[in-house]
């Protein structure tokens, strides 16, 4: 039994609800949107919109159901199992989606935080309108929704209907500028983020010119599996989403938009794949993950199903349903975007930084001087000397102090052979020779991280949560720090606390590739708990500062931690 699946009882079932249409072919809608919630590990409710008479090559007849019959669903549900997460499919017509509209309105003054993601389906994988006569000839107006919703998910098709004056334009997105100013639009147009998919397009053939963009298809096999993920100097299909006021996560990031890249998939086997990745990414959002963890574990947990999609009818075959996602080659390529600039990345010429023994065991992180000359006297061998920074910002450190303070500490850490990082102030790490810096995700735009790897220093990254995890990756750190666990007064967080389920599911994905470090909370009571995660190394920080002998504190939880299960 993986860690992750040891601690799946510390997460209570969230109840996901899905108001779409049904599949009678099994592979997309309502039929696609359970599946998904179940093997993510949530519990599917249905709001049937449409009945669809379909199979894998057509749709031969689609019916909406009536407006009492739509509203009794939703009240019917609503007073027994409310939901923690939202998906929104297929709506058959206009009148049907202001009603939607109009419900959610209310429901979100009574549950303004459950998270709404909004599918705007129009056309089935085979080709053939899904809405009744009235949404051929013009497009849903999805206005009602502005406001309402946290996400929606348009392909190129969906995004052009959606942003453009007519019909005769709907065909008007052909480079990554346009996808982009697109996705921009309908941003602002509903208040709301938006994943812009461009698994339909290839911008590299658009762009190149001569290459159909309609083959989405790749040929070569991966380097890490027998099945069908393509390697990274093949095409990629490029999704763009842009963030409006995400909650949860780093204010660099709530309104910050950012390209998220997976090599094509070879397979024409992909129906339902878009009510695969809204409905996996309401059940991500369930379970408390912020909107970017949610997207790219959806994103991972889609390329999985289309890797190992089979056929089933004439037509193509729906997406396989491979659990929650912890293959780290599934998940997307994460890059910054910009307005001024397409794609927005920082120039590291370098290669890895420095290796580390993955057992770092229990790590200290320290205020003071006093007290890591203590620590580094007893044994300790890895420690961080975090200087806080209202310390800084009162003035009580002058700059010729601050690094007087770092000059001694990284000459105690060479005295004692250990191996001690400087939080955040990584000019003065450079120029006394330190053996590490540690960064918060904040840091890493503005650092020379070039410089610190070619002064031969160590890196360790700060991370809260999936996306901020393969930010991270991508940096090729010696260590990724996990957190906060627990609650923590140490620092102000934009983050909730992380928790075992979470804890243990970042582990799967990481464990094969960086030492791993879990910071926040920790001390006696829990360690048993965090050990079960599978992680191998604790940070702490109030364990030992606030313990009346620190030393004996260190000993202690060292003993406790190498002892535990």
């Amino acid at each position: 039994m993986t860690p992750a699946k040891h601690v799946s009882h510390l997460a209570p079932k969230p109840i996901v609800w899905t108001i779409a249409g049904s599949d009678s072919g099994g592979g997309a809608g309502i039929q696609a949107d359970l599946a998904t919630i179940k093997d993510l590990g949530g519990h599917g409710c249905s709001v049937i919109t449409t009945l669809t008479a379909q199979n894998s090559v057509a749709v031969d007849l689609v019916e909406s159901v009536s407006e009492a019959m739509l509203l009794t669903q939703l009240s019917t549900l609503l007073a027994d199992l409310p939901p923690q997460a939202i998906k929104i499919g297929l709506l058959a017509n206009q009148q049907q989606l202001h009603l939607v509209a109009d419900w959610l309105a209310g429901f979100k003054t009574q549950f303004p935080l459950v998270p709404v993601i909004l599918d705007p389906v129009m056309v089935a994988s085979c080709g053939d309108e899904l809405g009744d006569k009235s949404t051929a000839s013009r497009p849903l107006d999805f206005a009602p929704f502005k406001g309402l919703i946290s996400l929606i998910t348009p392909n190129v098709q969906e995004l052009a209907r959606l942003t453009v004056a007519t019909d005769k334009q709907a065909s008007a997105i052909h480079t990554k500028a346009e996808f982009a100013a697109a996705a921009m639009q309908l941003s602002a147009q509903l208040a709301c983020s938006v994943l812009a998919k461009g698994g339909d397009i290839d911008f590299a053939a658009q762009e190149s010119a001569g290459i159909n963009t309609s083959d989405l298809l790749s040929d070569h096999k991966s380097d890490i599996t027998s099945h069908r993920i393509a390697t990274d100097n093949q095409r990629l299909a490029e999704d763009l989403l842009i963030c409006h006021q995400v909650t949860g996560c780093s204010p660099l990031d709530a309104n910050g938009g950012f390209w998220l890249s997976s090599a094509r998939i070879n397979t024409h086997h992909n129906h339902g794949s878009g009510c695969t990745l809204s409905s996996a990414i309401a059940s991500v959002l369930a379970f408390g993950f912020v909107l970017q963890d949610a997207v790219v574990v959806a994103k991972a947990y889609v390329n999985q199903g289309l890797t190992y999609a089979e056929g089933i009818g004439q037509g193509p075959g729906p997406l396989a349903r491979t659990a929650w996602p912890h293959n780290l080659k599934a998940y997307p390529h994460v890059t910054a975007y910009s307005q001024n600039s397409l794609s927005e990345s920082r120039d590291l010429q370098c290669g890895a930084f420095k290796r580390l023994d993955p057992d770092l065991g229990i790590y200290p992180v320290v205020d003071n001087l006093q007290l890591l000359e203590q620590l580094l006297a007893a044994g300790v061998k890895t420690v961080q000397l975090r200087i806080k920074s209202n310390a800084l910002k009162s003035n009580v450190l002058a700059s010729d102090e601050l690094e007087a303070q770092i000059q001694t500490a990284i000459a105690l850490g060479k005295h004692y052979d250990a191996q001690l990082f400087i939080n955040d102030h990584w000019q003065l790490a450079i120029k006394h020779g330190a053996f590490g810096v540690h960064l918060g995700q904040e840091d890493l735009a503005v650092t020379d991280l070039n410089a610190i790897h070619a002064a031969g220093l160590a890196l360790g990254i700060s991370s809260h949560g999936y996306f901020e995890l393969l930010r991270a990756h991508q940096y090729a750190p010696s260590y990724i720090a996990l957190g906060h666990i627990f609650p923590t007064t140490t620092k102000q967080m934009p983050s909730a606390p992380q928790g075992l389920f979470k804890l243990a599911h970042y582990v799967e994905l990481f464990k094969a590739y960086y030492p791993l470090v879990a910071i926040g909370g920790i001390g006696p009571s829990n360690l048993d708990q965090v050990k079960a995660t599978g992680v191998r190394n604790i940070a702490v920080v109030r364990a030992i500062t606030e313990a009346n002998d620190p030393i004996m504190a260190f000993a202690e939880l060292t003993q406790a931690w190498e002892s535990s299960l």
